[in-house]
């Protein structure tokens, strides 16, 4: 089969040690996104297969329409609104979906509120800069960082991130709060923790608040700006889930009007984040360019079980198809 990677922007994928798996089948690896629809079907269009990383490129009903020798995508992961599922089936068109790990996320997730909290990055900056216990030549943001313990971390979404979040805010004697849907509520309830008695009373008590939902039609945009704009002033808001979560232009509102005061963002509404952008100008925001699932371990997970749905399709075995139908035309 003839095999395109997409999106490998770091080249990683080559160097994986399942990437044997695919010995004997033309691969090709893009390390660069392509832009627009007409774009990306001229670089396509030969390729009979793809493995996507997550959702670094969508592929709607115009782009499948164009590439007619296309009969499977690959997904890193599970498919996320990406793809135009019901475009594919009728073209043709399998998706396999593949498997994940809460590790990666929920780690780089902690790491990203401890590193906020006490202001890690920008104290390390100033320091090869010559300037000593210096977190801002500006004065009103050369404050003091914070410990975690004793605060109220909030957590909206009790999934298995969430689950692994709760367990890393106990053991650093983080009050723990959760808000979500009935079922979210009661299993924390279950374990625990405190569930939030109203969606205000969450945003309000949070010290550190952090997303751990899916992106549906039912949860984009769901936080707005009335819910930030309940927040303390030195309170820490953290999304590693998606960017769309968010209210569109809430966020930037929201910190420039100090509530909450501080931003510890990995996902963003437009990948890559063009350095031009207005979040990456705000003092008080740390932002990560997507390394949620961007590990070692992680990638050896996703595409070992990418690379062997493509090999299991090669021979005539589809597996973990997510769209059937699709095998019959």
């Amino acid at each position: 089969m003839k095999i395109a990677i997409l999106d490998d922007y770091q080249d990683a994928v080559r160097k994986l040690k399942c990437f044997e798996l695919l010995d004997g089948h033309e691969v090709k690896v893009f390390n660069s996104s392509a832009r627009g629809v007409g774009q990306l079907a001229i670089r396509l269009a030969p390729y009979d297969a793809l493995v996507l990383i997550r959702e670094r490129t969508a592929f709607a009903r115009n782009l499948l329409s164009r590439l007619p020798n296309l009969r499977l995508i690959s997904q890193t992961g599970k498919v996320s609104g990406h793809i135009d599922v019901a475009a594919a089936t009728e073209a043709g068109i399998a998706i396999a979906e593949g498997v994940g790990s809460p590790v990666a996320p929920a780690e780089l997730t902690w790491a990203l509120i401890m590193a906020a909290s006490r202001k890690i990055l920008p104290y390390a900056n100033n320091l090869k800069e010559g300037l000593w216990q210096t977190a801002s030549i500006n004065p009103e943001l050369n404050g003091l960082g914070r410990t975690l313990k004793g605060r109220t971390l909030a957590i909206w979404g009790y999934g298995k991130i969430g689950k692994t979040i709760a367990g890393y805010g106990k053991a650093f004697g983080m009050q723990v709060m959760v808000w979500g849907s009935d079922g979210s509520r009661a299993a924390a309830a279950h374990d625990g923790l405190m569930a939030a008695p109203s969606r205000a009373a969450f945003f309000e008590a949070a010290d550190v608040l952090s997303l751990h939902l899916r992106l549906s039609d039912a949860t984009r945009g769901i936080v707005t700006a009335a819910d930030l704009a309940r927040m303390k002033p030195d309170a820490l808001f953290v999304n590693t889930s998606r960017a769309e979560l968010v209210e569109e232009g809430a966020l930037e509102t929201a910190l420039h009007r100090g509530r909450p005061g501080y931003a510890a963002l990995d996902v963003f509404a437009s990948e890559p984040l063009p350095e031009d952008a207005p979040l990456l100008k705000i003092p008080t925001v740390l932002a990560t360019p997507h390394l949620g699932y961007v590990e070692q371990d992680s990638y050896e997970l996703y595409f070992r079980t990418a690379f062997e749905n493509v090999v299991n399709f090669a021979e005539g075995k589809p597996s973990n198809i997510l769209n059937p139908e699709a095998l019959a035309k």
